[in-house]
């Protein structure tokens, strides 16, 4: 049992960003209901991946169902997942809540099973202004045992962590990077120019759709979550963009927008993201495609045109 009242922690953060570079998929919670891993998916999947050749994995994200997953839940996926990587890729965790102690819970359980880092949104119910965002993250650095990454996903929040915040909070000694989920790349090149001369702070990029033209503009890396299903196809987009290899950009850039493009927009759905992720992923034999409320699967009909879909996607791909 993890106790509530948690130490603050001030030793010295061993783990360099720049150990956090390339592709880390925002991994999906394969589930059997809705308090139940489904655990030989889990496996599966983490395999895939690794043998995908990501840089690492990120838990307990938006693609993950974070916020809809039981606590015990959450803690038992850390667990999991911690245990069957086994430090053969660095593991990022979630720990985005209203309830700060919950969020100090998860980052406690995160050091236990020795994952690398924790990633943290605005807290998503009052509107904090850029001020009270400070004091929040400082507030949470401060008592955590892992690095932080802080993640913009204004989308979800209704926050967005502004350049200037972000410069600011990239001095405290915990916080060493950032994911962005906005969408929006100027924003994204403002904290690129911003940011140029901060080597030990890492800027990934969540759309995969910009992923590459980040990249080759000096980003860290992407947080895409097509790499769940083509982690290969991602690293070599990734690779391809570090060396400035514009042909092969563009040719693998064409498939992840394929993929977008096809297996993301079925049916008129705010999460047709993700429910087509996870369909696909279930459809490849992977995992169950099991969707925590209150979202749903697809029905027959989405599924069956997904399947058509997947199969044209793959013949090109693998």
């Amino acid at each position: 049992m993890i106790e509530t009242n948690l130490p603050i922690y001030y030793m010295a953060v061993n783990i360099a960003s720049s150990q956090f570079r390339g592709i880390i998929p925002p991994m999906i919670t394969p589930l059997n209901n809705e308090s139940e891993l489904d655990l030989k998916g889990l496996r599966n999947l983490i395999e895939h991946l690794i043998k995908g050749g990501v840089h690492g994995l990120f838990i307990l994200g938006t693609t993950g169902e974070s916020t809809s997953l039981p606590y015990a839940l959450r803690h038992r996926l850390i667990e999991e997942t911690c245990d069957i990587v086994k430090g053969r890729v660095p593991v990022l965790v979630g720990i985005t809540d209203t309830a700060v102690s919950e969020s100090l819970r998860l980052a406690e359980t995160a050091k236990q099973c020795c994952a690398s880092a924790l990633v943290a949104a605005p807290p998503y119910y009052f509107s904090l202004g850029q001020p009270e965002l400070i004091e929040y993250y400082e507030y949470l650095a401060d008592r955590i045992p892992l690095p932080l990454f802080l993640y913009n996903m204004p989308s979800h929040t209704k926050i967005n962590i502004e350049p200037d915040t972000v410069e600011y909070l990239s001095k405290h000694e915990k916080i060493i990077g950032l994911k962005d989920s906005s969408g929006n790349t100027a924003y994204f090149n403002k904290l690129l120019y911003k940011m140029k001369d901060y080597d030990d702070f890492s800027l990934f990029v969540g759309p995969e759709e910009v992923t590459a033209e980040t990249v080759m503009l000096g980003g860290a890396g992407g947080v895409n979550g097509g790499a769940n299903m083509f982690p290969r196809l991602y690293v070599e987009l990734y690779s391809a963009a570090v060396a400035g290899d514009i042909e092969k950009v563009r040719d693998l850039h064409d498939l992840v927008m394929e993929i977008s493009t096809e297996i993301y927009s079925i049916g008129k759905y705010g999460s047709s993201y993700l429910k087509g992720l996870k369909c696909a992923l279930n459809l490849m034999g992977l995992c169950s495609g099991y969707m925590s409320s209150p979202l749903h699967q697809f029905n027959k009909e989405e599924k069956d045109r997904l399947e058509i879909i997947l199969k044209k996607i793959q013949k090109k791909i693998l």
